[in-house]
């Protein structure tokens, strides 16, 4: 293998999720959206990380700065993917969503 990781694939109750919302599209939907939120926040959060380390001359670079950003980059890697998060916390109804049609009908 050419240095590629792979991830495990687990099985997911999507009847569970789905009781929450009632239709199966809505889940998808939702958890769609959450992935992206939960996406943008990482890298956010990983972008703030690094930022300390912008503007040092690569060849003036001490050793352990490369360390920590290295360490920083595998912390990030190995993070559960948006997608996952979102999904356990739709599974832990952790998270809100409400329907628009539902509040003009009424």
């Amino acid at each position: 293998m050419n240095g590629t990781t792979f991830m495990a694939i687990k099985t997911v109750d999507v009847d569970k999720l789905v009781d929450q919302t009632g239709n199966l599209f809505e889940t998808v939907a939702i958890l769609s959206k959450r992935s992206r939120q939960v996406a943008i926040r990482m890298k956010s959060d990983l972008d703030t990380r690094l930022a300390y380390f912008e503007g040092f001359d690569p060849e003036l670079e001490d050793p352990q700065f490369q360390e920590e950003q290295r360490r920083i980059s595998i912390e990030h890697e190995v993070q559960p993917k948006p997608t996952e998060v979102a999904i356990g916390e739709m599974f832990n109804s952790e998270v809100y969503f409400r329907d628009p049609t539902s509040e003009i009908l009424g």
